[in-house]
């Protein structure tokens, strides 16, 4: 589709007569004064948020748990996202003109789809893990640590930068003369690599981790009902962190089964199994509005920690002690800095004082 110019999911140079003959007028304007300000929106949310939760998790690294270490790794891959929106907020404002150079239009994109597949990985070890602590304790739960998380959440951030190679290797910008636009966009060898991507995109962030997630989160949920009454083996936080994941697993879900939808559905319009100017509308439409749910995921997870996390929420609560206490212990420091500096002043002046009163040499 040659109009999914500001969505780097996507890829341009399929169906151009369609998007040139089919008048897109309502629905495109529509976006354009719409999306830039949601993007914009997002970015700030998801800037802020997750700075936040990173700083927090930062100043109690010595107390991570293993859940944490993966939790933290989803919150740079969110703040990556976050960062990389303005770019398209304003291409989308601009009418998809790309006004930032071919290599920000390859660097951009390969970081939006490092953090597509990235935080479905995170989110399915942290799963994983969640089940080992509650379900498999005695078993499993001891070999839990956070050396090997952190080995873990490393070798997710390599199969992330690998999957998103096809945007560093193809992503090009290149003057559309019928939208006259320079649109950063995907030049795959063969239009095949359209359908290869699409499929890679539904397999390695729904098909696989979706079972693994659902096992995990069934049988959680088991062991957090059958140990209501408090006799919940191991410690009390693995229960509040399940909790937590549970539910950041749920959102992530909503927000991203409609793109998972349209990756799909753009898998069959290549096969033309649907044709039609009206087909060529709704996908278009549908991939905008899809991929702008997915982006509010990023600034979303922050507030769910806030929210639902009680051990989150403890841990910034002290955060703000040791800040506000530093800043307080600074100006004490300054205060009492300068009283000493007044009251050796006032001294000085009056042994000055004195020494001019009682020297010969006084006149």
């Amino acid at each position: 589709m040659i109009l999914n110019t500001s969505v780097p999911f996507w890829d341009l140079g399929s169906n151009e007569t369609d998007a040139v003959d089919c008048n897109y007028t309502t629905g495109w304007n529509w976006l354009y004064s719409l999306q830039p300000a949601y993007m914009s929106m997002i970015c700030i949310l998801g800037l802020v948020g997750n700075s936040f939760v990173l700083c927090v998790f930062c100043l109690h690294s010595k107390h991570l748990t293993v859940a944490d270490v993966y939790l933290s790794n989803l919150a740079a891959a969110d703040l990556v996202m976050a960062m990389c929106l303005p770019f398209w907020a304003v291409t989308v404002a601009q009418g998809f003109q790309w006004s930032f150079g071919v290599s920000l239009c390859k660097v951009v994109s390969t970081a939006i789809a490092m953090n597509y597949s990235c935080s479905v990985l995170f989110l399915v070890v942290v799963s994983v893990d969640r089940y080992l602590a509650l379900v498999k304790p005695m078993s499993f739960g001891r070999r839990r640590d956070r050396a090997l998380a952190k080995k873990v959440c490393f070798t997710i951030w390599a199969i992330g930068f690998l999957l998103g190679l096809p945007d560093l290797l193809f992503r090009s910008v290149k003057w559309f003369p019928d939208l006259k636009v320079d649109g950063c966009y995907l030049a795959y060898p063969h239009d095949s690599w359209r359908v290869q991507r699409n499929m890679t995109a539904n397999t390695v962030g729904f098909l696989i981790p979706l079972p693994i997630i659902l096992f995990c989160g069934y049988h959680i949920i088991c062991a957090l009902h059958k140990n209501q009454g408090g006799n919940f083996p191991g410690d009390r936080k693995e229960k509040k962190a399940s909790y937590l994941v549970l539910i950041v697993l749920a959102a992530y879900f909503i927000c991203l089964l409609p793109h998972q939808i349209v990756r799909f559905l753009d898998t069959l319009d290549y096969f033309e199994v649907t044709l039609g100017c009206y087909w060529g509308h709704v996908l278009d439409i549908g991939t905008q509005l899809a991929s702008c749910l997915a982006y509010g995921n990023s600034a979303l997870n922050p507030f769910l920690y806030v929210i639902v996390g009680n051990h989150f929420r403890n841990r910034a609560k002290k955060m703000f002690r040791q800040v506000l206490n530093h800043a307080v212990k600074e100006k004490t420091v300054n205060l009492t800095s300068t009283a000493k500096f007044t009251q050796a002043s006032k001294i000085s002046s009056e042994q000055n004082s004195k020494f001019k009163i009682h020297s010969p040499l006084a006149t």
